[in-house]
Protein backbone atom coordinates (compact mmCIF):
# COMPACT_ATOMS: atom_id res chain seq x y z
CA UNK A 1 0.00 0.00 0.00
CA UNK A 2 1.39 3.35 -0.85
CA UNK A 3 1.74 6.50 1.27
CA UNK A 4 -1.56 8.21 -0.54
CA UNK A 5 -3.23 4.50 -0.35
CA UNK A 6 -3.09 4.95 3.27
CA UNK A 7 -4.19 8.08 3.64
CA UNK A 8 -6.77 7.58 1.58
CA UNK A 9 -7.84 4.35 3.66
CA UNK A 10 -7.04 6.59 7.33
CA UNK A 11 -9.67 9.12 6.52
CA UNK A 12 -12.37 6.62 5.15
CA UNK A 13 -11.68 4.84 8.88
CA UNK A 14 -11.45 8.06 10.54
CA UNK A 15 -14.97 9.67 8.80
CA UNK A 16 -17.01 6.01 9.30
CA UNK A 17 -15.81 6.31 13.14
CA UNK A 18 -16.90 9.87 13.35
CA UNK A 19 -20.26 8.59 11.66
CA UNK A 20 -20.81 5.76 13.92
CA UNK A 21 -20.82 8.09 17.28
CA UNK A 22 -24.00 10.14 15.79
CA UNK A 23 -26.97 8.08 16.55
CA UNK A 24 -29.19 8.32 13.43
CA UNK A 25 -30.91 5.70 14.85
CA UNK A 26 -35.12 5.38 12.61
CA UNK A 27 -37.26 6.36 13.62
CA UNK A 28 -36.52 9.27 14.55
CA UNK A 29 -33.26 9.20 12.35
CA UNK A 30 -31.59 12.48 12.95
CA UNK A 31 -29.82 12.42 10.09
CA UNK A 32 -28.61 16.13 9.94
CA UNK A 33 -25.90 16.08 12.09
CA UNK A 34 -24.28 13.34 10.24
CA UNK A 35 -25.01 14.85 6.82
CA UNK A 36 -23.52 18.04 8.15
CA UNK A 37 -20.76 16.38 9.30
CA UNK A 38 -20.19 15.25 5.62
CA UNK A 39 -20.55 18.18 4.32
CA UNK A 40 -18.23 19.62 6.57
CA UNK A 41 -15.24 17.26 4.83
CA UNK A 42 -16.53 18.04 1.24
CA UNK A 43 -16.30 21.78 1.72
CA UNK A 44 -12.71 21.32 3.21
CA UNK A 45 -11.69 19.65 -0.30
CA UNK A 46 -13.66 22.81 -2.15
CA UNK A 47 -16.32 21.36 -3.02
CA UNK A 48 -19.53 22.99 -3.00
CA UNK A 49 -21.98 20.38 -0.96
CA UNK A 50 -25.82 20.81 -0.32
CA UNK A 51 -27.32 20.02 2.42
CA UNK A 52 -31.36 19.41 2.56
CA UNK A 53 -33.95 18.46 4.91
CA UNK A 54 -36.89 16.70 3.72
CA UNK A 55 -38.66 17.20 6.99
CA UNK A 56 -37.05 18.79 10.45
CA UNK A 57 -33.87 17.13 11.05
CA UNK A 58 -33.75 14.69 8.10
CA UNK A 59 -30.73 16.14 6.26
CA UNK A 60 -29.23 14.78 2.71
CA UNK A 61 -26.05 15.64 1.42
CA UNK A 62 -25.05 15.51 -2.21
CA UNK A 63 -22.23 17.08 -4.05
CA UNK A 64 -20.70 16.54 -7.70
CA UNK A 65 -17.13 16.88 -9.00
CA UNK A 66 -17.99 18.77 -12.60
CA UNK A 67 -16.49 16.38 -15.54
CA UNK A 68 -16.11 17.17 -19.50
CA UNK A 69 -19.50 15.75 -20.09
CA UNK A 70 -18.50 12.92 -22.84
CA UNK A 71 -20.12 10.47 -20.75
CA UNK A 72 -23.08 10.87 -18.38
CA UNK A 73 -22.88 11.05 -14.35
CA UNK A 74 -21.87 8.53 -11.94
CA UNK A 75 -23.49 8.16 -8.33
CA UNK A 76 -21.72 6.86 -5.34
CA UNK A 77 -24.71 6.67 -2.48
CA UNK A 78 -25.09 5.61 1.46
CA UNK A 79 -27.54 5.98 3.71
CA UNK A 80 -27.18 7.86 6.88
CA UNK A 81 -30.01 6.49 9.35
CA UNK A 82 -29.59 2.94 10.89
CA UNK A 83 -31.84 0.63 12.59
CA UNK A 84 -32.20 0.53 16.20
CA UNK A 85 -29.55 -1.66 18.35
CA UNK A 86 -30.21 -3.39 22.30
CA UNK A 87 -26.78 -1.67 24.14
CA UNK A 88 -27.57 -4.65 26.47
CA UNK A 89 -27.17 -6.85 23.92
CA UNK A 90 -23.93 -5.98 22.41
CA UNK A 91 -20.18 -6.59 23.66
CA UNK A 92 -19.74 -3.02 22.99
CA UNK A 93 -21.74 -0.18 22.81
CA UNK A 94 -23.55 0.03 19.52
CA UNK A 95 -22.60 3.95 18.89
CA UNK A 96 -18.89 3.53 20.65
CA UNK A 97 -17.12 3.64 16.97
CA UNK A 98 -14.21 1.71 19.32
CA UNK A 99 -11.93 -0.81 17.95
CA UNK A 100 -11.53 -4.31 19.40
CA UNK A 101 -10.49 -7.76 18.01
CA UNK A 102 -9.42 -6.18 14.51
CA UNK A 103 -12.88 -4.55 14.25
CA UNK A 104 -14.46 -1.40 14.32
CA UNK A 105 -17.61 -1.30 15.80
CA UNK A 106 -20.69 0.54 15.73
CA UNK A 107 -24.15 0.52 14.71
CA UNK A 108 -23.93 1.01 10.87
CA UNK A 109 -20.66 -0.15 9.76
CA UNK A 110 -21.65 -2.81 7.46
CA UNK A 111 -24.58 -0.98 7.06
CA UNK A 112 -24.49 1.05 5.85
CA UNK A 113 -22.04 4.60 7.29
CA UNK A 114 -18.48 2.40 5.39
CA UNK A 115 -19.84 2.92 2.13
CA UNK A 116 -20.53 6.71 3.40
CA UNK A 117 -17.35 7.09 4.73
CA UNK A 118 -15.53 5.56 1.89
CA UNK A 119 -17.66 7.31 -0.83
CA UNK A 120 -16.88 10.91 0.78
CA UNK A 121 -12.60 9.88 1.08
CA UNK A 122 -12.75 8.89 -2.56
CA UNK A 123 -14.67 12.08 -3.74
CA UNK A 124 -12.53 14.50 -1.37
CA UNK A 125 -9.67 12.65 -2.56
CA UNK A 126 -10.22 13.31 -6.60
CA UNK A 127 -11.40 16.69 -6.12
CA UNK A 128 -8.02 17.69 -3.89
CA UNK A 129 -6.42 16.49 -7.09
CA UNK A 130 -7.91 18.26 -9.50
CA UNK A 131 -9.23 15.98 -11.81
CA UNK A 132 -11.62 16.57 -14.70
CA UNK A 133 -13.16 13.14 -15.43
CA UNK A 134 -15.31 12.49 -18.49
CA UNK A 135 -18.48 12.06 -16.53
CA UNK A 136 -19.34 13.97 -13.17
CA UNK A 137 -18.84 11.80 -9.95
CA UNK A 138 -22.04 12.73 -8.01
CA UNK A 139 -22.16 11.46 -3.79
CA UNK A 140 -25.25 11.27 -2.17
CA UNK A 141 -25.91 10.54 1.57
CA UNK A 142 -29.61 10.37 1.86
CA UNK A 143 -31.98 10.49 4.92
CA UNK A 144 -34.77 7.26 5.69
CA UNK A 145 -33.69 3.96 4.20
CA UNK A 146 -34.58 1.87 6.60
CA UNK A 147 -38.09 3.29 7.18
CA UNK A 148 -38.95 3.05 3.38
CA UNK A 149 -36.64 6.22 1.66
CA UNK A 150 -39.77 8.63 2.23
CA UNK A 151 -37.10 11.64 3.92
CA UNK A 152 -34.16 10.01 1.72
CA UNK A 153 -34.16 8.48 -1.75
CA UNK A 154 -36.77 9.45 -2.70
CA UNK A 155 -37.84 12.66 -1.48
CA UNK A 156 -34.43 13.82 -3.31
CA UNK A 157 -35.68 11.78 -6.66
CA UNK A 158 -39.19 13.53 -6.57
CA UNK A 159 -37.86 17.18 -5.91
CA UNK A 160 -34.00 17.61 -6.89
CA UNK A 161 -34.14 15.46 -9.72
CA UNK A 162 -31.16 17.29 -11.45
CA UNK A 163 -29.01 16.94 -8.50
CA UNK A 164 -29.17 13.12 -8.38
CA UNK A 165 -29.82 11.89 -12.30
CA UNK A 166 -27.35 9.66 -13.56
CA UNK A 167 -26.17 6.80 -15.70
CA UNK A 168 -24.65 4.76 -12.95
CA UNK A 169 -25.19 4.72 -9.34
CA UNK A 170 -23.61 2.55 -6.94
CA UNK A 171 -25.04 1.84 -3.67
CA UNK A 172 -25.38 -0.79 -0.59
CA UNK A 173 -26.49 -4.63 -1.70
CA UNK A 174 -23.47 -6.13 -2.94
CA UNK A 175 -19.67 -5.77 -2.66
CA UNK A 176 -19.37 -8.57 0.14
CA UNK A 177 -17.89 -12.08 0.38
CA UNK A 178 -19.83 -14.55 1.40
CA UNK A 179 -18.48 -18.56 1.71
CA UNK A 180 -21.19 -21.66 -0.29
CA UNK A 181 -19.76 -25.34 0.27
CA UNK A 182 -16.39 -24.06 1.44
CA UNK A 183 -15.90 -21.70 -1.33
CA UNK A 184 -15.65 -17.67 -1.55
CA UNK A 185 -17.40 -15.42 -3.46
CA UNK A 186 -17.76 -11.92 -3.86
CA UNK A 187 -20.83 -10.37 -4.60
CA UNK A 188 -22.42 -7.47 -6.98
CA UNK A 189 -25.91 -6.96 -6.75
CA UNK A 190 -28.11 -7.00 -9.73
CA UNK A 191 -31.82 -7.13 -8.53
CA UNK A 192 -33.67 -6.69 -5.04
CA UNK A 193 -36.95 -8.17 -3.98
CA UNK A 194 -40.09 -5.11 -3.34
CA UNK A 195 -41.36 -4.32 -0.48
CA UNK A 196 -45.08 -4.29 0.68
CA UNK A 197 -45.36 -3.37 4.38
CA UNK A 198 -48.74 -4.62 5.34
CA UNK A 199 -50.87 -3.91 8.41
CA UNK A 200 -53.19 -6.48 9.52
CA UNK A 201 -56.37 -6.38 11.66
CA UNK A 202 -58.76 -8.28 13.11
CA UNK A 203 -62.09 -6.94 14.96
CA UNK A 204 -64.59 -9.02 17.17
CA UNK A 205 -67.34 -8.14 20.24
CA UNK A 206 -64.91 -6.72 22.94
CA UNK A 207 -65.76 -8.30 27.01
CA UNK A 208 -64.51 -9.00 30.39
CA UNK A 209 -61.33 -10.60 30.56
CA UNK A 210 -62.87 -13.09 33.02
CA UNK A 211 -64.95 -14.16 30.60
CA UNK A 212 -63.04 -15.66 27.49
CA UNK A 213 -64.25 -15.35 23.85
CA UNK A 214 -63.53 -17.87 21.50
CA UNK A 215 -63.77 -15.33 18.60
CA UNK A 216 -62.53 -12.63 20.62
CA UNK A 217 -59.56 -10.23 18.30
CA UNK A 218 -56.84 -11.33 19.76
CA UNK A 219 -57.34 -14.83 19.09
CA UNK A 220 -58.46 -14.52 15.59
CA UNK A 221 -55.15 -12.57 14.75
CA UNK A 222 -52.81 -14.91 17.03
CA UNK A 223 -54.35 -18.17 15.08
CA UNK A 224 -53.92 -16.02 11.70
CA UNK A 225 -50.17 -15.07 12.21
CA UNK A 226 -49.79 -18.78 13.56
CA UNK A 227 -50.74 -20.21 10.37
CA UNK A 228 -48.23 -17.47 8.41
CA UNK A 229 -45.53 -18.53 10.31
CA UNK A 230 -45.93 -22.33 10.01
CA UNK A 231 -46.87 -22.22 6.42
CA UNK A 232 -45.21 -19.26 4.77
CA UNK A 233 -46.22 -18.10 1.37
CA UNK A 234 -46.15 -19.92 -1.95
CA UNK A 235 -42.41 -20.77 -3.33
CA UNK A 236 -41.66 -19.12 -6.92
CA UNK A 237 -39.12 -19.82 -9.61
CA UNK A 238 -37.07 -16.23 -10.35
CA UNK A 239 -35.00 -15.67 -12.94
CA UNK A 240 -32.46 -13.19 -10.67
CA UNK A 241 -32.61 -16.68 -8.27
CA UNK A 242 -31.74 -19.09 -10.89
CA UNK A 243 -28.89 -16.28 -12.27
CA UNK A 244 -27.43 -16.29 -8.88
CA UNK A 245 -27.38 -20.02 -7.71
CA UNK A 246 -26.18 -20.76 -11.45
CA UNK A 247 -22.90 -18.72 -11.16
CA UNK A 248 -22.34 -20.02 -8.12
CA UNK A 249 -22.16 -23.84 -8.83
CA UNK A 250 -20.58 -23.10 -12.02
CA UNK A 251 -17.52 -22.14 -9.62
CA UNK A 252 -18.17 -25.25 -7.62
CA UNK A 253 -16.94 -29.24 -7.33
CA UNK A 254 -19.38 -31.50 -9.93
CA UNK A 255 -20.56 -33.25 -7.05
CA UNK A 256 -22.17 -30.27 -5.37
CA UNK A 257 -23.28 -28.45 -8.37
CA UNK A 258 -26.33 -30.52 -8.70
CA UNK A 259 -27.02 -29.81 -5.01
CA UNK A 260 -26.60 -26.30 -5.18
CA UNK A 261 -28.67 -25.78 -8.51
CA UNK A 262 -32.00 -27.25 -7.14
CA UNK A 263 -31.71 -24.61 -3.82
CA UNK A 264 -33.14 -22.55 -6.82
CA UNK A 265 -36.06 -24.63 -7.35
CA UNK A 266 -39.43 -23.72 -5.86
CA UNK A 267 -40.61 -27.93 -5.42
CA UNK A 268 -36.96 -28.90 -4.13
CA UNK A 269 -35.23 -26.17 -2.95
CA UNK A 270 -36.68 -26.69 0.53
CA UNK A 271 -35.97 -30.04 0.90
CA UNK A 272 -32.17 -29.09 -0.28
CA UNK A 273 -31.85 -26.23 2.27
CA UNK A 274 -31.63 -29.19 4.50
CA UNK A 275 -28.18 -30.21 2.99
CA UNK A 276 -26.92 -26.69 4.79
CA UNK A 277 -25.32 -26.63 7.87
CA UNK A 278 -25.29 -22.76 7.94
CA UNK A 279 -28.48 -21.30 9.94
CA UNK A 280 -28.18 -17.88 8.48
CA UNK A 281 -26.86 -19.40 4.61
CA UNK A 282 -30.28 -21.29 5.18
CA UNK A 283 -31.95 -18.42 5.95
CA UNK A 284 -30.81 -15.90 3.17
CA UNK A 285 -31.58 -18.80 0.70
CA UNK A 286 -34.66 -19.58 2.07
CA UNK A 287 -36.13 -16.35 1.58
CA UNK A 288 -35.43 -16.44 -1.96
CA UNK A 289 -37.68 -18.84 -3.04
CA UNK A 290 -40.80 -16.82 -2.72
CA UNK A 291 -42.35 -13.86 -1.26
CA UNK A 292 -42.11 -13.82 2.58
CA UNK A 293 -44.02 -12.11 4.90
CA UNK A 294 -42.90 -11.59 8.31
CA UNK A 295 -44.97 -10.18 11.51
CA UNK A 296 -42.74 -7.94 13.30
CA UNK A 297 -45.50 -5.52 15.42
CA UNK A 298 -48.06 -6.73 17.16
CA UNK A 299 -50.93 -4.48 19.17
CA UNK A 300 -53.79 -5.24 21.33
CA UNK A 301 -55.51 -3.97 24.25
CA UNK A 302 -54.54 -1.41 27.09
CA UNK A 303 -55.81 -2.85 30.32
CA UNK A 304 -55.81 -6.59 31.33
CA UNK A 305 -59.06 -7.31 32.18
CA UNK A 306 -60.52 -6.22 29.25
CA UNK A 307 -61.21 -8.53 25.95
CA UNK A 308 -60.48 -5.80 23.37
CA UNK A 309 -62.10 -4.91 20.26
CA UNK A 310 -59.43 -4.92 17.78
CA UNK A 311 -56.04 -6.45 17.13
CA UNK A 312 -53.64 -5.65 14.69
CA UNK A 313 -50.09 -6.61 13.45
CA UNK A 314 -47.69 -5.23 11.11
CA UNK A 315 -45.94 -7.35 8.26
CA UNK A 316 -43.13 -7.31 6.42
CA UNK A 317 -43.74 -8.05 2.71
CA UNK A 318 -41.08 -8.67 0.38
CA UNK A 319 -42.11 -10.09 -2.92
CA UNK A 320 -39.57 -11.52 -5.73
CA UNK A 321 -38.80 -10.02 -8.87
CA UNK A 322 -41.64 -11.56 -11.62
CA UNK A 323 -44.00 -10.89 -8.44
CA UNK A 324 -46.40 -8.09 -7.83
CA UNK A 325 -48.08 -6.36 -4.95
CA UNK A 326 -51.21 -8.03 -6.54
CA UNK A 327 -49.80 -11.46 -5.55
CA UNK A 328 -48.41 -10.21 -2.64
CA UNK A 329 -51.64 -9.63 -1.07
CA UNK A 330 -53.46 -12.61 -2.92
CA UNK A 331 -50.98 -15.13 -1.02
CA UNK A 332 -50.76 -13.57 2.64
CA UNK A 333 -54.88 -12.76 2.66
CA UNK A 334 -54.86 -16.54 1.55
CA UNK A 335 -53.03 -17.66 4.23
CA UNK A 336 -54.53 -15.07 7.00
CA UNK A 337 -57.95 -16.23 6.14
CA UNK A 338 -60.64 -13.76 5.24
CA UNK A 339 -61.73 -12.74 8.59
CA UNK A 340 -58.38 -10.65 8.61
CA UNK A 341 -58.69 -7.07 7.07
CA UNK A 342 -55.19 -6.20 5.22
CA UNK A 343 -54.49 -2.53 4.32
CA UNK A 344 -50.93 -1.87 2.68
CA UNK A 345 -48.77 0.59 4.36
CA UNK A 346 -46.21 0.96 2.45
CA UNK A 347 -44.84 -0.53 -0.99
CA UNK A 348 -42.58 -0.81 -3.68
CA UNK A 349 -41.80 -2.66 -6.60
CA UNK A 350 -38.78 -5.48 -6.62
CA UNK A 351 -35.86 -3.83 -8.99
CA UNK A 352 -34.07 -5.89 -11.94
CA UNK A 353 -30.76 -4.05 -13.36
CA UNK A 354 -31.69 -5.13 -16.83
CA UNK A 355 -29.53 -6.36 -19.03
CA UNK A 356 -27.21 -6.16 -15.66
CA UNK A 357 -24.03 -6.07 -18.68
CA UNK A 358 -22.75 -2.46 -19.03
CA UNK A 359 -19.53 -0.62 -19.08
CA UNK A 360 -19.34 -0.55 -15.27
CA UNK A 361 -20.14 -3.60 -14.26
CA UNK A 362 -17.23 -5.00 -16.55
CA UNK A 363 -14.93 -2.48 -14.62
CA UNK A 364 -16.19 -4.11 -11.46
CA UNK A 365 -15.40 -7.32 -12.47
CA UNK A 366 -11.75 -6.68 -14.20
CA UNK A 367 -10.71 -4.60 -10.66
CA UNK A 368 -12.05 -7.83 -8.46
CA UNK A 369 -9.76 -9.62 -10.55
CA UNK A 370 -7.08 -7.76 -9.63
CA UNK A 371 -8.54 -7.24 -5.85
CA UNK A 372 -9.32 -10.60 -5.03
CA UNK A 373 -7.89 -13.01 -7.94
CA UNK A 374 -9.16 -16.28 -8.19
CA UNK A 375 -12.12 -15.49 -6.40
CA UNK A 376 -15.63 -15.03 -8.99
CA UNK A 377 -17.62 -12.07 -8.13
CA UNK A 378 -21.38 -13.37 -8.92
CA UNK A 379 -24.60 -11.19 -9.52
CA UNK A 380 -26.67 -11.24 -6.47
CA UNK A 381 -30.35 -11.09 -5.84
CA UNK A 382 -31.07 -9.26 -2.47
CA UNK A 383 -33.55 -10.13 0.16
CA UNK A 384 -34.00 -6.79 0.93
CA UNK A 385 -34.63 -3.69 -0.09
CA UNK A 386 -32.28 -0.63 -1.06
CA UNK A 387 -32.33 3.10 -2.13
CA UNK A 388 -31.68 1.62 -5.94
CA UNK A 389 -35.91 1.81 -5.59
CA UNK A 390 -35.73 5.89 -5.96
CA UNK A 391 -32.74 6.00 -8.09
CA UNK A 392 -33.66 3.43 -10.78
CA UNK A 393 -37.27 5.26 -11.17
CA UNK A 394 -35.26 7.98 -12.57
CA UNK A 395 -33.16 6.02 -14.92
CA UNK A 396 -30.55 5.07 -12.73
CA UNK A 397 -28.29 1.51 -13.82
CA UNK A 398 -27.91 0.24 -10.25
CA UNK A 399 -25.13 -2.10 -9.31
CA UNK A 400 -25.10 -3.03 -5.27
CA UNK A 401 -21.63 -2.90 -4.50
CA UNK A 402 -20.46 -1.11 -1.02
CA UNK A 403 -17.15 -3.28 -0.95
CA UNK A 404 -15.55 -4.92 1.98
CA UNK A 405 -13.66 -8.25 2.89
CA UNK A 406 -14.58 -10.17 5.88
CA UNK A 407 -13.06 -12.90 7.62
CA UNK A 408 -14.89 -16.42 7.65
CA UNK A 409 -15.77 -15.85 11.01
CA UNK A 410 -18.13 -12.72 10.32
CA UNK A 411 -20.71 -13.19 8.22
CA UNK A 412 -22.37 -10.12 6.62
CA UNK A 413 -26.04 -11.86 7.38
CA UNK A 414 -25.21 -11.80 10.82
CA UNK A 415 -24.33 -8.54 11.32
CA UNK A 416 -27.28 -6.57 8.59
CA UNK A 417 -29.72 -5.52 11.44
CA UNK A 418 -27.92 -8.28 14.00
CA UNK A 419 -26.13 -7.63 17.70
CA UNK A 420 -22.67 -6.33 17.33
CA UNK A 421 -22.25 -4.94 14.00
CA UNK A 422 -18.88 -4.10 13.04
CA UNK A 423 -16.10 -4.11 10.31
CA UNK A 424 -13.00 -5.29 9.90
CA UNK A 425 -10.07 -2.66 10.02
CA UNK A 426 -8.16 -4.34 7.03
CA UNK A 427 -11.42 -4.87 4.99
CA UNK A 428 -12.40 -1.14 5.06
CA UNK A 429 -9.66 -0.15 4.47
CA UNK A 430 -9.42 -3.32 1.17
CA UNK A 431 -12.95 -2.21 0.35
CA UNK A 432 -11.87 1.65 0.55
CA UNK A 433 -9.07 0.74 -2.33
CA UNK A 434 -11.14 -1.34 -4.37
CA UNK A 435 -13.78 1.19 -4.62
CA UNK A 436 -11.88 3.96 -5.68
CA UNK A 437 -9.90 1.51 -8.04
CA UNK A 438 -13.38 0.94 -9.63
CA UNK A 439 -14.73 4.80 -9.75
CA UNK A 440 -11.12 6.12 -11.50
CA UNK A 441 -11.60 3.37 -13.94
CA UNK A 442 -14.93 4.38 -14.80
CA UNK A 443 -15.00 8.17 -15.14
CA UNK A 444 -11.35 8.27 -16.70
CA UNK A 445 -9.52 9.20 -14.18
CA UNK A 446 -5.84 7.19 -14.21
Amino acid sequence: MTERDLELTEHAFRLCQQLLRIDTTNPPGNELPAAELLAEELSAAGLEPTVLQSAPGRGNVVTRIHGTGEEPPLLLTAHLDVVEADPSCWEHPPFCGEVHEGCLWGRGAIDMKNMAAMSVAIITRLAREGVKPKRDLIFAGVADEEAGCRHGSLWLCENHTDLVKSEFAIGEGGGFNIQVAGKSFFTVQVAEKGVCWVRARATGEPGHGSMPREDSAVVQLADAIARLGKEGLPRHASESVQEFIGALASHLPGAVRPVIKLLGSPTFGPMMLNVLPDASVKRAFRALLGNTASPTVLRAGSKTNVIPGSAEAQIDGRILPGQTEDDFMRELSAVLGANIQLDVIHSLPPVVTEPKESSLYSVIHDIMAEQAPGVPVVPFILQGFTDAKAFTSIGAKWYGFAPVRLPPTLRFADMFHGHNERIPVDGLAWGTETLMRVVRRCIGVP
